[in-house]
């Protein structure tokens, strides 16, 4: 019992690192794809449009995190490797669909975004992030 505790501890350790880790970095592409500072935006000036589109992509990579625990069958060298690989494809797609939508759309997504008042198209940004964690979680289930 206390060796199947410790191996389980190791892997939520293990886990809980790597989740973060690909948090911060799907942080960091935001931060690239939008102009100014995006922890002053959040922070700072208390901006929901920052807010949405930041929180739907790390929700959406906790998604795909998840995903890639339940698929690695309860094989941690397997899970790690599935959480780090099916979270870049996440992230990239997202990177994707950001430039795509930003394209066919009117204005520009990383503008509105640092606008003060509330804008529709964070909020379809923000779903779209979402939808896209599905597709890649469903993927590898």
């Amino acid at each position: 019992m206390l060796t199947r505790l410790i191996e389980n501890a190791y892997a939520a350790g293990a886990y809980g690192l790597t989740g973060m880790v690909l948090m911060l970095l799907a942080f960091a592409v935001i931060d690239a794809l939008t102009p100014g500072n995006l922890r002053h935006q959040l922070w700072a000036d208390r901006n929901r449009n920052a807010g949405i589109l930041v929180g739907s992509n790390i929700f959406a990579v906790a998604i795909i995190v998840a995903a890639s625990i339940v698929a690695s069958e309860g094989r941690l060298l397997e899970g790690l490797t599935y959480t780090v690989v099916y979270t870049f494809i996440g992230i990239t797609v997202m990177t994707v669909t950001f430039f795509i939508i930003d394209l066919f759309t009117p204005g520009k997504l990383g503008e509105i975004v640092i606008e003060p008042t509330s804008h529709p198209a964070v909020w379809v940004h923000g779903i779209t992030h979402i939808g896209i964690a599905l597709i890649v979680s469903v993927s590898i289930l």
